[in-house]
């Protein structure tokens, strides 16, 4: 799997059940259709989208999150910089954590500062600006690589309702 393969599953959920097209997608994400095409065939092979690459799995997505996700894309904040506020920082979070401690996703034009944390792929903060849920469900994915154990409860009850599981 590559980071950008999650982000894409988690935007397929954001179009709760519409019909979506790959170019369409691509477009959201700021990737290729190749990108994504490559993408979707990797979440076939590891079982998280069926065949027909249309459903995802939603309750293989959210054990890959909770278990897997610190292992394969780990992260460490970085230097301050400005940025569009994540994990614990997101709104959602920031209302039911309370933390001195700001993660962002670096970007020039954001007036908000806190520890750098790389987004999962460059065009997140692109797509995030354009989906506030996206945006939500990339925050709490994000609390589980950089969060202590109280922040990742939070974000994992937070990930099953919206994943309504």
């Amino acid at each position: 799997m590559r980071p950008q393969d999650l982000v894409v599953l988690l935007k397929i959920l954001c179009y709760k059940g519409k019909n979506w097209l790959s170019k369409g997608l691509a477009a959201d994400l700021s990737l290729s259709t190749a990108e994504i095409s490559n993408a979707l065939n990797r979440c076939v092979t590891s079982g998280l989208i069926d065949a027909e690459k249309k459903n995802v799995r939603t309750q293989a997505l959210l054990e890959f999150i909770m278990y897997g996700l610190r292992y394969v894309f780990p992260q460490q904040p970085g230097a301050t910089s400005r940025g569009i506020p994540t994990a614990h920082a997101h709104p959602y979070m920031e209302a039911r954590i309370i933390s001195d401690q700001k993660y962002v996703w670096p970007d020039a034009d954001s007036d908000e500062r806190g520890l750098s944390v790389q987004p999962l792929y460059p065009g997140v903060v692109e797509a995030v600006k354009k989906d506030d849920e996206l945006y939500l469900l990339l925050a709490l994915v994000d609390v589980l690589r950089v969060g202590r154990a109280r922040e990742k409860d939070a974000a994992i009850i937070k990930l099953k309702e919206v994943l309504a599981l």
